[in-house]
């Protein structure tokens, strides 16, 4: 998954991104408006981790933007203990749900997994491969004997991009796109590790090479 950290105090900033880089998502960190408006239109985010008072404006305005162009990406908003209101007033914008500062890293975590699974992933179907059903908004993988498949937060989040676009080939670049921050360093082979690993758990033929192009979900997917 990739997260758009939106917070100007660099202390916690820095904390969250660590920890939910370290849980396997990819973050890009905006210290202000200007800079998280600029990072929205430049990637697709899977979810954004909003501070509402910033040093160049409040990020209700970014919530109401969002919301505004009908875009249901995730937002969770982080508030002081004391500022009700703005609790209030972006739970009415639009916004998904709310940590309190200063931020518990388990909470946050466990939030993250909620919003997920409500919302993350519910616009993704539900696929048959090989006999092997997955279901992304639970993110749960059943094999035929009924057996569970595991995967990490970095295959997930592979997988989704397949899944996003089952019928089309997905490039290279693209699926990086899910895995890395702005500015990371990219190792070359990474998306053939994480493709390799699926097919090993989901099968040989669930993951097609489109040679020179990209990849994509196998044609006998529901």
């Amino acid at each position: 998954m990739r997260v758009l950290l939106v917070e100007d105090d660099e202390m916690l900033g820095d904390a969250v991104k660590t920890y939910v880089h370290r849980q396997g998502h990819a973050v890009d960190w905006a210290l202000s408006c200007d800079e998280a408006e600029a990072s929205l239109q430049a990637a697709a985010y899977d979810l954004v981790l909003l501070d509402l008072r910033l040093p160049d404006g409040s990020g209700l305005d970014i919530l109401k933007a969002l919301r505004a162009r009908r875009d249901e990406m995730p937002v969770i908003i982080m508030t002081a203990h004391d500022q009700v209101s703005d609790r209030i007033a972006g739970l009415n914008a639009g916004a998904d749900d709310y940590l309190v500062k200063p931020v518990d890293l388990g909470e946050l975590q466990a939030r993250i997994h909620a919003v997920s699974r409500r919302y993350g992933t519910h616009k993704l179907p539900d696929l048959t491969i090989a006999g092997i059903g997955v279901y992304p908004s639970e993110r749960r993988i059943a094999a035929r004997n009924g057996a569970e498949i595991l995967l990490s937060s970095r295959e997930w989040a592979v997988l989704d991009r397949l899944i996003a676009r089952k019928r089309a080939i997905v490039s290279k670049a693209q699926i990086e796109e899910a895995l890395y921050a702005f500015g990371a360093e990219v190792e070359s082979n990474t998306v053939e590790v994480y493709v390799s690993r699926l097919r090993r758990k989901l099968g040989k033929e669930a993951i097609e090479t489109v040679r020179g192009v990209g990849y994509r979900i196998s044609v006998d997917a529901n």
